[in-house]
């Protein structure tokens, strides 16, 4: 049995649902993902767009995103954008490309955060959970003051649950950066 580390990076994952139309006005839905059912072929095609549009979504809403994966635009030499080179780089996003113009090809895919923006036509739907930090702490010499609670949010929501020790913030430097002199217009006094 192959166990997956979170740190081993994997491929991508992308699926494609087309709508290929036939000669006699009629058309039929395929998925890239061989064990999905699609409907016989149709000459309603609304309905058949329709069904390609919310199995592409299902097969968003049932995927998990694999933090540890590759970008699937960069594994593609980023022939999704090739006007705008980039590095491939950030978490891994969910997205769903779909031209409405041709409106013929919806594909969800793992790609970057830098590649995302980049691809026409693109909507983000999901991105991965950031990896959690580890709890064990080095033990601390000092006691620790607790945090005061948080006040309510502006607009009438309450904040959710206060801060616990292990996720408050790190403390901030409180020393500030030096001001420039003011200049003096002339024909003005002090």
């Amino acid at each position: 049995m192959h166990s997956e580390s979170s740190t081993e990076r994997i491929p991508g994952r992308a699926w494609t649902v087309r709508l290929h139309g036939h000669s006699d006005r009629s058309a039929t839905v395929t998925c890239s993902t061989e064990a999905c059912r699609m409907p016989p072929r149709s000459k309603d095609l609304t309905a058949l767009r329709t069904f390609a549009a919310q199995h592409a979504a299902a097969h968003a809403k049932a995927a998990t995103i694999r933090p540890n994966a590759w970008c699937h635009c960069g594994s593609q030499r980023c022939g999704a954008h090739p006007e705008a080179k980039a590095h491939c780089a950030g978490a891994v996003v969910m997205i769903l490309r779909h031209d409405p113009t041709v409106r013929r090809v919806w594909s969800v895919e793992e790609v970057c955060e830098t590649c995302a923006p980049l691809i026409p036509n693109a909507t983000a739907l999901a991105r991965a959970a950031r990896p959690a930090r580890t709890t064990e702490r080095p033990a601390a010499k000092t006691t620790q003051v607790p945090a005061p609670a948080r006040p309510g949010v502006a607009g009438g929501f309450s904040s959710a649950a206060p801060p616990t020790t292990d996720d408050a913030a790190p403390l901030r430097s409180t020393r500030r950066a030096p001001q420039r002199p003011r200049r003096q217009r002339s024909g003005q006094g002090r």
